[in-house]
């Protein structure tokens, strides 16, 4: 498992006798053959700027910077697949934050690349290679001069051709599971935010959150247009968006009205679920679907990173706990990070968390971060680390109803919640 590195103009090389090694938080690791998988299909090799890769010496067993005017190298996922280990480097600026993209360690091993990873979904659908784009050109352009007064529709061609955001690019493509924001607003301040960071936070926001509140019938429009096929899904709640139940007035009209015209396709929510009342509101008028992003069941962890304004953890808990209860098809978008996600009482957490909120689907998410910044906000590790594997493991053997993949799902037909129109 030779280390691979990058020169200064980003050209990849394989080291000829130095064995790659991998990170676990902030503690250079070995990396175990069980840990390893052939680089994916749609996965990208980057270099990491002010970075010096680490590698082992086969010989004496010595962990060592690699000299020379390098950088290390990661590698990034598909969707599908999540991430076992970091890739082994340390800084040569101590103030320079990695762009917030989750990183993978990559080696070199039989004539190929290899990355720290396991498959945890069937990445097909989310394969960017499968979005033709010449069809979504044409796509875009025929639905925005279908619905030219639609904004949210020209909010959507950016996302889809700028950003190749594959959930807007379905939108157009009337597959799977499309997107429909609605919020410019948030009730919570996450230190990893793609869409908006203060000034002073050191990161670039990869994407640019919307900046207008979008009509109800503008919203009715994508759904419907999407919803034409019984396993279709609308997503209320983007990256390019803030907190949709900030928005719940407006979600909840367009699902009534959208169920009062049709039964096909379910209507989903990615939510920080930390407004209850209004998850209740948009529960009661027909959801079929919640997802709910967290980083941790634990009150420290999760208040460090989401930073909530005017909700806690507990709220989060009671809103799924009730959609649960409703027949809602409950997940959670579940933002991982080896060295931290692994953690003893992490896992201890997050399973009885689990159980307590009856979940159906645990979603595997690569945490997009510089590191170095994630482990100085939150608590220190207060138990062992397992390694990611073997935490996966564990969820899989404790939670044994839990299905654990990287996604949304459509929910298997007898958990399928009962949709009534009017």
């Amino acid at each position: 498992m030779y280390l691979v590195y990058a020169d200064n103009k980003g050209q990849v090389y394989d080291h000829p006798s130095m064995y790659g090694l991998a990170r676990s938080g902030d503690m250079i690791v070995e990396i175990l053959e069980d840990e390893l998988i052939p680089l994916p299909e749609g996965a990208t090799l980057v270099g990491l700027p002010s970075t010096r890769p680490v590698g082992m010496d086969p010989d004496t067993g010595e962990m060592m910077p690699v000299p020379g005017d390098v950088q290390a190298v990661g590698a990034l996922l598909p969707q599908g697949f999540t991430r076992l280990c970091l890739p082994g480097y340390v800084k040569t600026d101590k103030e320079y934050k990695l762009p917030l993209f989750g990183y993978s360690a990559v080696v070199w091993k039989d004539g190929q690349f290899y990355v720290t990873a396991r498959l945890s979904d069937d990445p097909e659908k989310w394969n960017p290679l499968n979005c033709d784009p010449l069809e979504l050109k044409n796509q875009v352009k025929a639905l925005r001069t279908k619905y030219p007064e639609n904004r949210l529709y020209e909010h959507l061609s950016n996302c889809a051709l700028g950003y190749e955001c594959l959930t807007a690019s379905n939108t157009f493509l009337n597959r799977w599971e499309g997107a429909v924001p609605v919020s410019y607003s948030c009730n919570a301040g996450c230190f990893g935010c793609i869409s908006e960071q203060p000034d002073d936070s050191g990161f670039v926001a990869p994407q640019t959150r919307m900046n207008f509140r979008p009509r109800v019938e503008e919203i009715v429009e994508i759904m419907l247009e999407h919803l034409k096929t019984p396993e279709s899904i609308i997503s209320f709640g983007q990256g390019c968006e803030g907190e949709p139940s900030t928005q719940a007035k407006l979600i909840i009209e367009a699902i009534r009205e959208v169920r009062r015209q049709t039964d096909l396709g379910y209507i989903n929510i990615n939510t920080n679920a930390g407004l209850s009342d209004h998850i209740r509101g948009i529960v009661d008028a027909g959801l079929d679907l919640m997802r709910v992003s967290t980083i941790s069941a634990l009150d420290d962890h999760y208040n460090a990173y989401y930073k909530p304004r005017g909700y806690s953890l507990a709220n989060v808990e009671k809103s799924l706990s009730y959609a649960s209860d409703q027949g809602v098809y409950t997940s959670i978008n579940y933002l991982i990070f080896p060295g931290v996600t692994d953690r003893e009482e992490e896992i201890e957490a997050m399973i009885e968390f689990a159980r307590r909120t009856k979940l159906r689907l645990i979603q595997l998410r690569n945490l997009n971060i510089d590191p170095e910044s994630y482990l100085q906000l939150i608590p220190p590790a207060k138990g062992d680390i397992f390694g990611m594997k073997q935490a996966i493991e564990i969820f899989q053997q404790e939670l044994p109803d839990v299905v654990i993949g990287s996604y949304t799902h459509v929910p298997p037909a007898e958990l399928a919640r009962v949709k009534v129109r009017g």
